[in-house]
């Protein structure tokens, strides 16, 4: 089977995800982009069993991972935040020291989509993306215009299909 088969096996298969959004200052009620990536997931057929906002502290950020990973569910964790490069970023070196495989395609697809739309800046992003202990997992930056760029262009587009050739 190539790839178009296997995506199309995996096609509308919904996925249990977990969506945290690592931040300093958001509430709830400011988490728009915490916000945008459940109500996306919804609108696919996706579930979302588990949501929260943390602290960008390195040891939470490890302990949610520890958590929430090798079990049957979530089957995908999406971070949002923390993948800046000012002291307090620390999402994208806990998530990638964590993974056991990584997707670099994810973070420079990202990056060439985000050049396209904000010029050089987008260098700044250490968005990332892989698997650990058979979840799949990504970190992307808390921005919305960026969550929805990688919702969109990348995550929505193959999320069953990734998820699919982790447990097969």
């Amino acid at each position: 089977m190539g790839y178009r088969e296997h995506q199309e096996a995996s096609a509308g298969r919904p996925v249990s995800c977990a969506v945290i959004t690592v931040s300093d200052t958001r509430t709830v009620e400011t988490d728009t982009s915490g916000a945008y990536i459940q109500q996306a997931l919804q609108k696919h057929g996706h579930r979302v069993v588990h949501y929260e906002i943390i602290p960008d502290e390195p040891e939470i950020i490890r302990d949610r991972l520890e958590r929430l990973t090798g079990q049957e569910e979530p089957q995908a964790i999406l971070f949002t935040g923390g993948t800046g490069i000012s002291k307090r970023d620390t999402t994208y070196d806990v998530v990638a020291a964590f993974l056991e495989k990584t997707l670099p395609g994810f973070g420079e697809i990202f990056r060439y989509l985000s050049y396209l739309e904000i010029g050089s800046g987008a260098i700044m992003s250490r968005a990332t993306a892989g698997v650990a202990r058979n979840t799949v997992i990504f970190s992307i930056p808390g921005s919305r215009n960026a969550v929805e760029l990688a919702m969109n262009k990348l995550i929505l587009n193959e999320l069953s299909h990734l998820v699919w050739e982790v447990a097969r």
